[in-house]
């Protein structure tokens, strides 16, 4: 079905879809765009009012765009192995951002909690085929360029099917700031005060540039942005500040979530800046797309590998109305953009039927018309039957973290089933249960009403996650009860006194972070 694909489809918007399965003239090019905790809500397409993202609305005016898409997991790394592998969370065993601490060497981290959580995959496995494999096997050419963090040597981009990497390593933070130099081996500094992410789009639009010849191509830019540490220009800042001045600051920008203190508005003038500059140079790779003119052969995914930082790291976003942010059970820290530009589907539409990450592996290479037999389980399910307006029957998707992460969420794992999604606490075993047709804020747990639907879905849940055999937390027999309660003291009452402080300085006229605003301000 390469991508001509779902042409019949489209010879009138009013008529049903026919069967999408014709080979085009040519292969279809694809692009894989991938922001790092970018929330739902980060774009003005998805309802921002104080984020301005003009490039990635125009993107989703003339897309596919999936309402209720979620990440394959809270925090990073495992989403993005979700993303190369087709799987769950528990079936690839990438829990937790590689690098975190797990078992004993929890306790150094300060935090405690009752529960030890479990150590965890490292790397992407050699005996898969990735996503990138299966395009280069079918005579693509591969390009990676940005945020890896699936693993150092010996499990980089170009050990698991691309021929080029710009900028993938074993971190999941730019090491040097999103200004020139960046500290980055994969990444040569270039010029001093350069944006990272318009210099991860030029590196990917040159290598388009530069094919030379028709060879089709799957390039994957995976933004460092808008992980933290978050930084823009002084004229970024200066713009959303005044937009926030202008618009009225509310009085409270936190609340306390089980945890830690949770943004609650949309009005950091620093990460906006940052949502700015990385919309800037999606931008300038869609331009060169249309100047080349592949753009009508090219089919184009944008999301995101985890909620928005609502809690932990800068506290950069509100995902409200979504409770919680990344790290969290809840679905602010899983509900994604999800935009697919398909050329045979010209115009705007909508998909309501809920998704995750390891569907985009399938469903790319059966976009692509490609007929790829991986030596995986792949969990994710082909999407063109949504597109095509086919029957598309219930099922489950299933998320494991048995971690506590940065951010304040809790060890839990969670499954969706149609409306009910049930999350079962591992330190104490309990469950919740919310309607998310009713309750998509996740307000209300309805588990002590719905005794028989809990039970089912504890069932089903469990029962996945043994057939994977998933890892679990265990009781730490040195938990301190009192450093606990203290801990709890310190985010509720200093913690959080601190961040509406922090918040309320950057609105002064004359803030600034460094005398070089990080590095953006440059002698010329």
């Amino acid at each position: 079905m390469r991508l001509l694909l779902l042409l019949s489809l489209l010879a009138s918007c009013a008529a049903p879809p026919t069967a999408a399965t014709d080979a085009p003239e040519s292969p279809l090019n694809v692009i894989f765009i991938l922001a790092d905790d970018l929330g739902y809500h980060d774009l003005g397409a998805t309802g921002s009012t104080f984020y301005e993202t003009p490039n990635l609305d125009r993107l989703a005016a003339q897309s596919v765009t999936f309402n209720r898409a979620y990440a394959g997991s809270r925090v990073c790394s495992p989403s993005r192995a979700s993303i190369m592998l087709g799987q769950f969370t528990a079936t690839h065993g990438i829990t937790d951002w590689i690098g975190a601490r797990a078992g004993e060497d929890w306790r150094d981290n300060e935090r405690y909690t009752t529960h030890l959580p479990p150590d965890y995959v490292r790397v992407l496995p050699d005996s898969a085929l990735t996503l990138a494999e299966a395009f280069r096997g079918a005579g693509y050419r591969t390009f990676f360029a940005g945020k890896w963090h699936l693993g150092g040597e010996g499990s980089m981009p170009t050990d698991h099917g691309f021929d080029i990497n710009i900028g993938g390593n074993d971190k999941g933070s730019p090491a040097g700031g999103f200004f020139d130099p960046y500290d980055n081996p994969q990444l040569p500094n270039r010029r001093p005060g350069e944006n990272l992410s318009m210099r991860l789009a030029d590196e990917t639009a040159d290598f388009i540039k530069q094919r030379g010849d028709a060879t089709p191509f799957f390039a994957f830019l995976s933004f460092y942005a808008v992980h933290a540490p978050i930084q823009t220009t002084e004229a970024n800042w200066r713009h959303f500040r005044d937009k926030a001045v202008n618009g009225g600051i509310a009085e409270h920008g936190f609340a306390m979530e089980r945890r830690l203190p949770i943004r609650t508005v949309q009005d950091n003038p620093v990460y906006a800046g940052l949502v700015r500059q990385m919309d800037e140079a999606i931008g300038q790779l869609l331009n060169t797309l249309d100047s080349l003119g592949l753009t009508d052969n090219t089919l184009i995914v944008f999301t995101s590998d985890n909620g928005g930082v609502a809690s932990g790291d800068n506290y950069a976003t509100s995902n409200l109305p979504l409770r919680g942010g990344k790290g969290y059970q809840w679905e602010g820290g899983t509900r994604e953009p999800l935009l697919m530009y398909i050329p045979s589907l010209p115009g705007q539409r909508t998909v309501d039927a809920p998704v995750i990450g390891a569907d985009l592996y399938p469903t790319l290479l059966s976009l692509a018309g490609l007929d790829v037999d991986p030596p995986q389980v792949i969990d994710g399910r082909d999407l063109t039957p949504l597109l095509r307006g086919d029957d598309w029957p219930e099922r489950a998707l299933i998320w494991h973290y048995p971690h506590y992460g940065n951010q304040g969420g809790d060890p839990s794992s969670v499954i969706r089933r149609g409306d009910w999604k049930l999350i079962h606490y591992w330190e104490d075993g309990h469950d919740e249960l919310y309607d998310l047709g009713r309750d998509a804020r996740e307000q209300a747990d309805v588990a002590k009403r719905h005794p028989a639907v809990v039970e089912r879905l504890r069932t089903e849940l469990l029962t996945f996650l043994q057939d994977r055999g998933a890892r679990y937390p265990r009781p730490d027999p040195l938990y301190d009860t009192e450093m606990d309660q203290r801990k709890a003291v310190f985010y509720r009452d200093t913690l959080r006194r601190r961040l509406e402080a922090q918040r309320t300085e950057m609105f002064h006229v004359e803030w600034s972070p460094n005398a070089d605003w990080w590095g953006s301000r440059v002698e010329r």
